[in-house]
């Protein structure tokens, strides 16, 4: 996930560096694991080179599921599925990634990028200048791609997909085509895999939402903290606050400090907490005793040798 996203905002950074637009588009699908449909999986599995008994296997595996209602004690009958991979069974990502294998290769076609996570399907195009308006190629792709998820019994929703527009700032909206019948619109800012992504990428309005979401669990388990021990306490934290400092953080590499500090001051809170110290004591040998690394450390943490994060 991280990679993908990683992948994602480069490109686009890249793109704006050069001069450049970009539009960055989200597709949402409707149902998207309860919709795949059996045979056209077990056909793209044979072209990707499944074939013969692990090919028998996986069919066997699809097939035979059933549901039923359940309800102030009635139950309903069995009803059988013809479609749809299991939910939670270690399989159906695998499965799915296949069956959605050649949406990628169709999109690239016309000249855009494609990147997929899971049912998370994510155009990039890019654009020389400041177009008004996008090309033709994305009408058609557009056109492509909506053909392609009907004929897999796939459904796209447009009214959850959402927009981002990377142009001049200040510049004029750019006017762009209809899916399935309904218009697009750019956003002030999109939620890709669970990151918030400004038209600058300046990284703010995640950071933001981090440090709200954050300092939020962060009061609760301050008014827990009398009732629970050490250990519970740390997992508590590490669960709720800590956790969501560390997701995805390489996208804050080369930040500006003053973005950064929103999170470093989360993160000294919560280990004055598990210190039981008061908020002006020296933060430098807490994050020491409990082996933390300050927070614009942990970003550059997993950075490979000599590579120098840039600054904005």
């Amino acid at each position: 996930m991280e990679t993908v996203l990683v992948a994602i905002t480069d490109q686009l950074r890249c793109q704006r560096d050069q001069g450049g637009s970009a539009l960055l588009v989200l597709l949402d699908l409707t149902a998207a694991f309860d919709t795949v449909d059996h045979n056209l999986l077990t056909h793209r599995l044979a072209m990707t080179g499944v074939r013969g008994i692990p090919l028998k296997w996986v069919s066997s595996f699809l097939q035979n599921w059933g549901q039923r209602v359940v309800r102030g004690g009635l139950v309903s009958a069995w009803s059988p599925l013809t479609c749809g991979v299991p939910q939670g069974a270690i399989l159906s990502p695998l499965l799915f990634n296949i069956y959605m294998r050649p949406l990628a290769r169709l999109v690239r076609s016309f000249g855009l990028e494609c990147h997929q996570y899971a049912d998370d399907t994510q155009l990039i195009l890019r654009m020389e200048g400041q177009p008004d308006s996008v090309p033709d190629s994305f009408h058609q792709c557009l056109e492509a791609v909506t053909g392609w998820f009907r004929a897999s019994r796939l459904r796209v929703n447009p009214a959850k997909t959402e927009i981002l527009w990377l142009g001049r700032p200040g510049g004029r909206e750019i006017q762009l085509p209809t899916l399935d019948g309904e218009t697009l619109r750019p956003s002030s800012s999109v939620k890709s895999l669970g990151v918030l992504l400004d038209p600058l990428l300046t990284m703010e309005t995640q950071v933001s939402a981090v440090s709200r979401s954050a300092c939020f669990h962060l009061r609760q388990a301050r008014r827990l903290a009398p009732y629970l021990s050490r250990n519970d306490l740390v997992t508590v934290i590490q669960v709720t606050v800590i956790s969501r400092l560390d997701y995805c953080n390489a996208l804050y590499i080369g930040l500006p400090l003053s973005v950064i500090r929103k999170l470093k001051l989360v993160q000294n809170t919560a280990a004055r907490l598990l210190a039981g110290v008061p908020a002006r004591w020296c933060i430098t040998p807490i994050l020491q005793q409990l082996h933390w690394l300050p927070i614009e450390y942990q970003i550059t943490f997993n950075l490979p040798l000599g590579r120098e994060p840039s600054r904005l």
